[in-house]
């Protein structure tokens, strides 16, 4: 007699329930190690039957349509910044961060979650603070060396605080941080053992040295400018790959063509120069792929967020780091230098950023295969790879206690 029936209705019974609130501020920054945390739920609670609800809350941006490709429950709420400069959006953003509150509050009674992992920013404040309130164990992650206001708001009240940078300890109760790094999805990481030879040659590249330009999420128009101008001294050693960002992308393409018409006066070196809008995730090898990309180039020029240098390191490239002039407290020139640091990257700060500094500082890095080594070695070093795995195993070890 078959009985396995009973031997499955046996598992649903004693299957556990866990149900985790996730929440964040509306940028790729959070966005994308919030789906790399996702996916490493997912795959443990299956590992280890427990039935698992997920919901993320937050304010409607850009990023949603990553997050609804991992098939999760999504609320939306509105959220206002608090900017740290005079500016009459302060005064109706109050309004938005209250409103958002009122909606949070019913999204989080309603779910009632065992845990709430918030990845901080402005969006995540109205679900965190109603943690607080219900007693709800509330974590956070912070990418960058200092924290934003929100986390540190949160943080006295949190559980535990996991941390990117060893050197944002010191704004946090040392006893409740953990160091584990920016999560990073693990699928980017899929053939990072690859063979980098073999990539270029199905990418149809050349055997140049590969350089890489990123923007960050949303593109640089500075730094565009500014690679548009060194094009001249780089494109005669380099085959180069730059995320334009999708805004910027069509001007680029128009620019790039003036230059090599009108400056360079060869169109043939053209076929070594590659505007991407961005690099996404794929699993097809194209020039769009950004696990691909990654693999192949030799040097990569970045701005300074953390999940970009965290994905830099994990690749173990040697990089030049561009900070964001006008990021919240001044937090990616913080990043940058804590992790030059280790001697994985060169810092050159924006106001700094010309396109003869810029070119000489890539082309003498390029033509020194010692100094990219060390470089290389000195990002291995830093790189966290498990970070999504640690904080998903704690949040369902100490989940499933409660």
């Amino acid at each position: 007699m078959d009985l396995s029936f009973l031997k499955h209705d046996y598992n649903i019974l004693n299957q556990k329930e866990v149900r985790i609130i996730l929440t964040g501020g509306g940028s790729g920054g959070h966005t994308f190690p919030l789906i790399a945390i996702i996916r490493k739920l997912k795959s443990l609670a299956q590992e280890q039957n427990i039935n698992l609800s997920l919901l993320y809350i937050g304010p409607e941006d850009f990023t949603i349509p990553y997050l609804e490709k991992e098939g999760i429950e999504i609320k939306f709420i509105s959220a206002g910044k608090i900017r740290r400069y005079f500016s009459f959006q302060n005064f109706t953003d109050i309004f938005k961060t209250i409103a958002g509150i009122f909606q949070s509050f019913w999204h989080v009674y309603s779910f009632m979650p065992d845990a709430i992992l918030s990845k901080g920013g402005y969006g995540a404040f109205p679900v965190s603070l109603w943690g607080i309130i219900f007693f709800i164990p509330t974590y956070i992650h912070e990418s960058d060396v200092v924290p934003g206001l929100t986390n540190r708001i949160i943080g006295k009240f949190a559980k535990k605080i996991f941390i990117s940078f060893k050197g944002t300890e010191k704004y946090f109760n040392p006893n409740k941080t953990i160091l584990v790094g920016n999560p990073i999805r693990e699928e980017l990481l899929s053939n990072i053992n690859a063979n980098k030879e073999n990539t270029k040659k199905v990418l149809g590249l050349s055997k140049r040295p590969i350089l890489l330009i990123l923007g960050g999420s949303q593109g640089s128009e500075h730094i565009n400018d500014v690679i548009l101008d060194a094009l001249s001294k780089l494109i005669n050693n380099l085959e180069i790959i730059h995320q334009t960002g999708t805004n910027n992308y069509d001007r680029v393409i128009k620019e790039s063509d003036v230059v090599f018409r009108e400056i360079i006066k060869n169109e043939e070196l053209k076929k070594y120069y590659h505007p991407i809008a961005f690099l996404e995730e794929t699993d097809t090898p194209s020039l769009t792929s950004l696990k691909d990309i990654l693999l192949i180039s030799d040097l990569v020029v970045s701005r300074a967020g953390s999940g970009s240098i965290f994905e830099i390191a994990a690749f173990k490239k040697p990089s030049i780091l561009i900070p964001l002039p006008w990021a919240s407290q001044d937090h990616q020139k913080k990043n940058a230098y804590e992790y030059a640091q280790t001697g994985a990257a060169i810092v050159i700060e924006e106001n700094n950023l010309k396109p003869s500094i810029l070119s000489n500082t890539i082309l003498n890095l390029i033509n020194d295969q010692e100094t990219l080594k060390k470089m290389s070695l000195a990002a291995q070093s830093f790189a966290k790879l498990d970070a999504a795995l640690k904080i998903a195993q704690y949040l369902l070890e100490q989940s499933s206690l409660s």
